[in-house]
């Protein structure tokens, strides 16, 4: 008995106020986001793709945002257009009408449609009212974005993925209402390491390995009344990892398979 008073002690000293702001509200129990979208059959960041995700029925788009050379907003992964098109370079580089002449493929996929670098704009018009968008912020100026999302009434249908802490200062000046999302450190093993991480940079999100959390810091997460929806993409994804994930306690997870994920949520009752 004295050690569970104890351990209530611990979370209650864990937990003081700690206020975020709220995400988009739920439309799912279990919140599903498609890693670049549904590239199961067409390109990873294409429109096809995007719309496919829509179809599939799952609760965010991630898309990758990235900036060329005369300040237009476009969603690519890489930094280099290399790996998904048939030319090279930096997509900084490149004005929008250079990269919209280019031919999106997977080399691995061979498919004589015709896929190109989706503009912010596009993928705004695409997804206002139908889904949320995951915007990881790789290259971007938060003015700008937040421009355009007020332009497409869409700025509460969003949630910004950080990479680096100017981004976080940013954007609470830009937008102090922006839900930002974080990953934790490999250094956080714990429910009080945790802690001191939300305590400096105050996520509204968390995001990370699904495999690095453990049921204590699920625990603190739910107390602080901030969602966890970590990585379970990868070459091993599949049942056995939602299995973990949903035995672990996450309520969402982002992957690289939207569709099978649905289904199998849907045969757990969870969708």
């Amino acid at each position: 008995m004295k050690k569970i008073y104890l351990a209530a002690a611990l979370l209650l000293l864990l937990t003081e106020t700690y206020a975020q702001n709220p995400v988009p509200a739920a439309r799912h129990k279990y919140i599903v986001i498609a890693h670049r979208g549904d590239h199961t059959i067409y390109p990873e960041n294409s429109l096809k793709g995007y719309a496919a995700t829509i179809k599939d029925g799952a609760d965010y788009i991630e898309i990758d945002l990235r900036t060329t050379s005369d300040g237009k907003l476009v969603s690519m992964h890489d930094a280099s257009i290399n790996r998904m098109t048939e030319s090279k370079g930096l997509i900084k580089d490149f004005t929008l009408q250079q990269l919209e002449e280019l031919k999106v493929r997977v080399k691995s996929k061979p498919d004589t449609a015709t896929y190109r670098i989706p503009t912010f704009e596009q993928i705004l018009k695409l997804c206002r009212n139908k889904i949320y968008i995951y915007i990881d912020f790789k290259e971007a100026d938060a003015a700008a974005t937040l421009a355009l999302l007020k332009q497409y009434h869409m700025e509460r249908q969003v949630l910004i993925y950080i990479n680096k802490a100017s981004q976080i200062t940013d954007w609470r000046k830009t937008d102090p209402a922006m839900p930002l999302m974080l990953s934790t450190p490999d250094s956080v093993k714990d429910a009080a390491g945790m802690k001191k991480f939300i305590d400096t940079w105050h996520p509204d999100v968390l995001d990370g390995n699904y495999d690095t959390y453990n049921s204590q810091m699920l625990e603190l997460a739910a107390t602080l009344k901030i969602p966890v929806w970590p990585d379970a993409q990868g070459p091993q994804e599949g049942p056995l990892v939602w299995d973990k994930a949903i035995a672990l306690g996450l309520k969402g997870v982002q992957t690289d398979n939207p569709p099978a994920l649905i289904k199998y949520l849907k045969s757990k009752g969870l969708r």
